[in-house]
């Protein structure tokens, strides 16, 4: 037996979900399909990562009433400094400092991944026209004219106007629809850890530029700190499989002193890092959305501000087709999401590509040129204002949720 719905969504992570609570929000009947059971995917053992909230994202949890169930698990960040330097030698003089009291908001907060997801399950728990069915991966698509019909992997065939990937950066609902990516590897893994450190983090976020790559310390709730540790490829299995105590010796090297005693608390994780920007990102009746749509490397900590972007932008278009009467699928509406989404994901990435190479090396003259420009940033006031809105997620043309109105 085939049921109907409006959207069919594949993949129910933090971008999927929070689609789906957008449109359901707008009145469409919405299936999210997701291969994780949602126990697994709220496991802290899952998934040790933590994410960037941009100031524009906040706006848009509130907008869609997912901010109350995760407010107390987020950590606001006041201060953003950016420094240059290596393991064993003193930081570059010139720095670049963002206040939150110069913004009047603060400018952005840190939430470990599974509260995100906890929050995003308590806002959908209710809604009758949304369901989500998990575990059941998005199998297979067929494209017709008036509607496409999904299969999921328990055995449910949905039909539906509209088809949604947010399946992640190996989307295979992307591979299915023929659709190709650009793309390449960096010769960098991410090591994520939890650090408890001795003395305050004071809401301070700490990004240090290595050789190897940037070495972010994020606060967290408490007296700990999100470490994304980017290191050279070659050199990431030894440090994963240090001992405890010699893994926190190569923490407290690189942390410095100004937290006190560090060690490292709970398990380590560790990935690839590459970059990939789909050809394209809708088809009649299919639409990308999240890392399905792109990948970029971690620098900026703005992946999923720019997966929540498409999302909110999506549902923008989706329901502004509906209210008008129109089918949601054609491709004549789809456009106008990728026509909106595409500029500023690919400025994105190509700005995040081009700061990881220009900071991940030692050479001296590279060196001096971007100590150079942290320093005159940090000293003209309407430029670092900018990058601070930047980084707040508050500039070019917002999706309404974003602006903390309703979709």
């Amino acid at each position: 037996m085939v049921k109907s719905c409006d959207v069919i969504v594949g993949g129910g992570g933090m971008v999927g979900l929070t689609l789906a609570l957008a449109l359901a929000g707008g009145g469409l009947d919405v299936v999210v399909a997701d291969p994780l059971a949602k126990d697994a995917a709220l496991d802290c053992g899952f998934d040790g990562r933590v994410s960037a909230l941009a100031y524009s994202a906040v706006r848009m949890f509130q907008a869609l009433g997912i901010w109350p169930h995760l407010e107390a698990q987020a950590q606001p960040i006041d201060d953003i400094l950016v420094t240059d330097g290596a393991p064993g030698r003193a930081p570059s003089p010139l720095s670049l400092h963002f206040d939150a009291a110069e913004a009047g908001v603060p400018l952005g907060h840190i939430a470990e991944n599974r509260h995100v997801r906890a929050a995003l399950f308590a806002a959908a728990e209710g809604m009758a026209n949304l369901r989500l069915a998990a575990p059941a991966a998005l199998c297979d698509l067929t494209v017709e004219a008036q509607g496409v019909t999904a299969l999921l992997g328990n055995g449910e065939s949905w039909r539906a106007r509209l088809a949604v990937a947010a399946d992640g950066r190996d989307s295979a609902m992307r591979a299915r629809m023929g659709i190709g990516v650009v793309g390449w590897s960096y010769p960098q893994t991410g090591i994520v850890a939890t650090v408890e450190h001795e003395r305050p983090h004071n809401a301070v976020a700490y990004e240090h530029f290595l050789p190897a790559g940037p070495f972010a310390i994020l606060p967290m709730t408490s007296n700990r700190s999100s470490l994304v540790w980017t290191e050279r490829e070659a050199l990431a299995p030894r440090l994963m499989a240090l001992p405890d105590q010699a893994f926190n010796d190569e923490i407290a090297a690189r942390f410095g002193a100004h937290l006190g005693a560090t060690r490292s608390a709970g398990p380590r994780w560790s990935y690839p890092l590459k970059f990939h920007l789909a050809r394209a990102i809708v088809r009649p009746r299919f639409a990308l959305a999240g890392d399905a749509a792109h990948g970029i490397h971690p620098i900026a900590g703005q992946g999923l501000n720019l997966g929540l972007k498409d999302a909110a932008a999506l549902a923008e278009t989706v329901l502004d087709a509906a209210r008008l009467g129109l089918d949601v699928g054609t491709l004549d509406v789809l456009k106008r999401y990728e026509r909106w989404r595409r500029f500023d994901s690919f400025t994105l990435a190509a700005a995040t590509d081009a700061l990881t190479r220009l900071f991940s090396n030692d050479i001296a003259p590279l060196r001096a040129l971007r100590d150079l420009g942290l320093g005159v940033v940090d000293r003209i006031g309407p430029a670092r204002r900018f990058f601070m809105r930047h980084a707040a997620g508050d500039i070019g043309k917002l999706p309404r949720l974003m602006r903390g109105e309703a979709a």
